[in-house]
């Protein structure tokens, strides 16, 4: 329910009834022109009416009918050929906030945009219709697509992470956005964004080391901002990595890594943020932020892999005693001319009292600090603590200033999330709009998906009905609240029997998939750069940049190699940012060259170098059934065996996930609820869908029982007031039938047939002879008169 003042909540108790609103249309109140409205939500569900669980999406529907004022008709004003002074105010997609409430106070009721106008000639009236925030997610859905799941035989998402990622693309956030996602010529670029809301897939990069699916959890208590990645393993610390969406160069660009951590969540006390570049053959260098909070450090490090290093060092008090969500960031500055550069490195902290902490830059000059030319290959996250929001972009001029580093001001979270659930090895592909697939989303899972009257998303589990509620949010009784109520009881609410499918995904392998070989030598101008676009069928797996090679090695999978001639003459080593990504049934590969000479794609023999490989499972996930089911039950005695299969859906790709649904189906429908028809109740304007009630009827039904709303109607008129009507549904059955003494008649009644006995056979037929050759069969003598 929602949080009402002292005001409100007094007026409820002592039954006040008058009733007041307030609309405001562009952010102009019109309240005085509001002739009438009405509000609508309810869950859309496929489930029986009268079972205890629903699913669905939600969109609130807002009717206006608006009058004119100042002597001029509301058509006049409002109309769609209406002058636009007038006439924006009522357009399509205009923002409308409406309030309700009791007394002289309201609370929020509905915050969406205009759908629709209609304006009748010769009246004085203009009917609008608004829908909530589903507005907001028309756009298309699109979801990544990659490998590192079926390729490590361990989850990359959950269906979690896909609804914050569908909402993150309409501009409904649940922590801060990625700096720089749009690409733009000249400008900063993410190059890894990965939430950690349930997975470590990425619209912006790609994953390649997955943790085992046993050494951490997603938690949500602690999380700086929605949801967390927390190790939960005996080593402390967990690994994950990720390609970035560009291979940019070292030397010639600034990296700006970062993450939101909670050290007060977890059992180590350190957290480490590695960029590994591809050098030469195959050594590799390494960029290094590492925080230790038990000691109050920041170290960051300049190495090569395996071999030499250097560090600084910055101390803080305040790491080691101020408990609770950091963003923790450090700038690697590569910037420089030449085959090699001693890069300048700088943290930047914020604590979880907002305190700023920055550290000094610092330049190495060691030789075990010098960075040789290479490309960034991955960006590495190793962890003994709760970490979501981890974050790599590129082309930064400076350090950013403490405003730009916390993003304050630039973003306002607009949706709460449920525990992460329902592992998935393969994100599904999806069609339709943002709104569509959560519906189909939050239908394959059992959750539910709705806009609040905030104009808050929020996402709620199947795990809802595994426990029956025991406490009421609000009490409605037949003495003072309830002005009608119809109960009705069905046997297709029971479903004792639980079938649930999954298309569970086993340790498959890969293989080589589509195969992209160029089919010319193309040229890079000196500090240019060159587009082109590969056909890419919608089911292939994403790809990430190629790495590129040189003449000691070749890489396998994705490659391209850089030749200073035509002919491959020498290769050239970290001189091209590479960058790839989807677009329209493309793969979009830019190059840009940021040396000064130009730059060939021909291998040693001069033949084209551009090579992508997509990667697929070797086998297609196995469709297997979690059933639930006991016999012998109070429920089938009563009731007969009742059947429910639930929907065979890509959303649900692990066993035991598809045995909780199932398991939670079960306890919904092993007894009919009874089916609570739409109650008119006196007008509340905290009730919200999903609530749970009390209803007791101490005059007619004898009913007192918990139920949930799942659908609220709430209409004002001028002359008639305001009604209210809940639609419920039961938390729990009437208990176990006790046919107390009843005697129910059996299934079958069968006439009554007297059969011969062996003594009448013989007394008939005296002999075998006689009955033989009386022609009868055996059923003619058995049941006939003949004996």
């Amino acid at each position: 329910m929602q949080q009402a003042d002292d005001a409100t909540t007094a007026a409820l108790a002592a039954g006040e009834r008058t009733t007041t609103h307030s609309t405001r249309l562009g952010g102009k109140d019109l309240s005085a022109q509001v002739q009438s409205w009405q509000l609508e939500r309810s869950y859309a569900t496929d489930l029986p009416a009268a079972m205890r669980a629903f699913s669905g999406s939600s969109s609130a529907q807002l009717q206006l009918q608006l009058s004119g004022t100042g002597g001029t008709t509301a058509p006049e004003l409002y109309a769609p050929w209406a002058d636009r002074s007038t006439g924006d105010l009522a357009r399509p997609g205009q923002s409308v906030v409406h309030r309700g409430g009791v007394g002289t106070t309201t609370l929020p009721a509905f915050r969406g945009t205009l759908r629709s106008r209609s304006a009748q000639a010769g009246t004085d009236s203009v009917q609008l219709t608004a829908l909530d925030g589903a507005e907001r997610l028309r756009g298309p859905a699109l979801l990544p697509k990659p490998y590192a799941g079926f390729y490590w035989g361990r989850p990359v998402a959950t269906a979690t992470w896909c609804v914050d990622e569908l909402l993150r693309q309409a501009g409904v956030l649940t922590a801060p956005p990625a700096r720089c996602p749009a690409f733009a010529e000249g400008q900063p670029l993410t190059l890894v964004h990965a939430s950690l809301h349930g997975g470590f897939a990425t619209p912006y990069g790609q994953p390649e080391v997955l943790p085992a699916a046993s050494d951490y959890t997603w938690t949500r208590d602690g999380a700086p901002h929605a949801m967390a990645l927390l190790p939960t393993n005996e080593a402390g610390t967990v690994t994950a990595s990720w390609f970035p969406r560009s291979r940019v160069t070292v030397p010639g660009t600034r990296l700006f890594a970062e993450a939101w951590v909670n050290p007060a969540i977890g059992p180590g006390d350190t957290v480490t943020l590695e960029l590994v570049l591809d050098r030469t053959g195959t050594a590799r260098g390494s960029l290094r932020m590492e925080v230790n909070f038990a000691a109050g450090t920041v170290r960051i490090y300049s190495a090569t892999v395996d071999g030499s290093y250097w560090y600084f060092e910055w101390y803080w008090d305040g790491l080691a005693t101020l408990k609770g969500p950091w963003h923790i960031g450090a700038l690697f500055d590569t910037t420089g001319s030449g085959a090699s550069v001693h890069p300048t490195v700088q943290p930047r902290l914020t604590g979880p009292d907002g305190s700023q902490y920055l550290g000094s830059a610092a330049t190495y000059v060691e030789s075990a600090g010098l960075q040789n030319a290479a490309e960034l290959r991955e960006l590495k996250l190793t962890t003994g603590m709760a970490v979501e929001g981890v974050q790599l972009t590129s082309g930064l001029s400076a350090m950013p200033t403490a405003s730009v580093f916390t993003q304050a001001g630039t973003w306002t979270k607009g949706a709460e999330l449920d525990d992460a659930i329902l592992p998935l090895y393969a994100v599904p592909r999806v069609s339709g709009s943002q709104w569509e697939v959560l519906g189909q989303i939050a239908k394959a899972t059992m959750a539910t998906a709705e806009f609040d009257e905030r104009g808050i998303f929020r996402w709620r589990n199947h795990t809802r009905f595994n426990d029956i509620p025991t406490t009421a949010d609000l009490a409605l009784t037949s003495v003072r609240d309830i002005a009608s109520l119809t109960l009705t009881e069905e046997i297709d609410a029971c479903r004792n029997y639980v079938v649930q499918p999954a298309k569970v995904w086993e340790d498959f392998g890969v293989d080589a998939g589509t195969t992209y070989t160029d089919t010319v030598v193309r040229t890079i101008p000196a500090g240019g750069t060159l587009t082109v676009q590969y056909v890419m069928a919608e089911e292939e797996f994403d790809i990430g940049p190629p790495s590129t090679d040189d003449d000691s090695v070749t890489t396998s999978g994705s490659q391209v190699r850089f030749a200073t001639t035509a002919a491959g003459t020498t290769a050239v080593k970290g001189a091209v940012d590479v960058l790839t990504r989807r677009e329209d049934g493309y793969l979009v590969v830019r190059f840009s060259n940021r040396s000064s000479q130009t730059l060939y794609t021909a291998k040693k023999d001069g033949t084209p170098s551009v090579y992508l490989m997509t990667l697929k499972p070797q086998a297609d996930p196995v469709d297997r059934k979690a059933t639930t089911y006991a016999a012998g039950t109070a429920s089938e005695k009563y009731y007969g065996r009742q059947e429910h299969t639930g929907e065979s859906t890509d959303w649900v790709q692990d066993l035991s996930a598809a045995q909780s649904i199932a398991d939670s189906l079960y306890d919904a429908g092993a007894y009919p609820v009874p089916v609570i028809g739409d109650v008119e109740v006196l007008y509340d304007p905290r009730v919200q869908l999903g609530d749970i009630v009390r209803l007791t009827d101490t005059s007619g039904t004898r009913l007192s029982t918990l139920a949930w709303v799942v659908g609220i109607s709430t209409a004002a008129t001028a002359d008639a007031g305001i009604r209210q009507t809940l639609t419920l549904r039961g938390t729990e059955p009437n208990g176990t039938p006790a046919d107390k003494n009843l005697t129910p008649d059996a299934a079958a009644d069968p006439p009554t047939v007297t059969l011969a006995t062996y003594a009448s056979v013989t007394a008939a037929f005296a002999t075998l002879a006689t009955l033989t050759a009386s022609g009868y069969s055996w059923g003619e003598i058995k049941e006939s008169a003949y004996a």
